[in-house]
């Protein structure tokens, strides 16, 4: 059996290419999509403005999740799932992520407005304190499962 080629993945907290800072701003896919957040926190918090602090990077995050949920809802999405990664039962990485979140918005621009916004740019300093790095995964449903589904 061969092994297959090695997936590099790098962790970061914001698009890290010149194609990723770009495409948030092309329409994407028609409908919804289903970001999926792989995160990794970090084992204190560190605040960008240099401000003291006793939080973990998990203690500092969930000050984040407690806003964005709403935020989400009045940008048309909704939080579908967050959980913490417990074991891998298939494939092999260096190191697991902690947390996934799973969040449904109306089409990509209803994300990009978002996250661009004021209110997200705000709350957003306890994301970047308590967060390593994630991974941002835009999904929707495949075409046979929409066909299915009627849309």
């Amino acid at each position: 059996m061969n092994a297959s080629p090695a997936v590099q993945v790098r962790n970061a907290l914001y698009p890290v290419s010149e194609a990723q800072k770009k495409g948030m701003f092309e329409a994407g896919p028609s409908g919804p999509i289903v970001m999926v957040n792989l995160l990794k926190f970090r084992d204190r918090a560190v605040y960008e403005d240099g401000r003291p602090c006793d939080l973990t990077g998990r203690e500092a995050y969930a000050l984040y999740g407690a806003e964005v949920g709403p935020m989400i809802t009045a940008f048309g999405g909704k939080v579908l799932f967050v959980g913490d990664v417990t074991w891998l039962a298939i494939g092999e990485v260096d190191r697991l992520w902690d947390e996934v979140a799973l969040a449904q918005y109306p089409d990509r621009a209803a994300l990009t407005a978002m996250s661009t916004s004021a209110e997200w740019r705000a709350i957003s300093v306890h994301r970047a304190a308590g967060l390593e790095g994630q991974l941002n995964i835009e999904t929707v449903l495949p075409a046979w499962l929409r066909t299915r589904q009627g849309g």
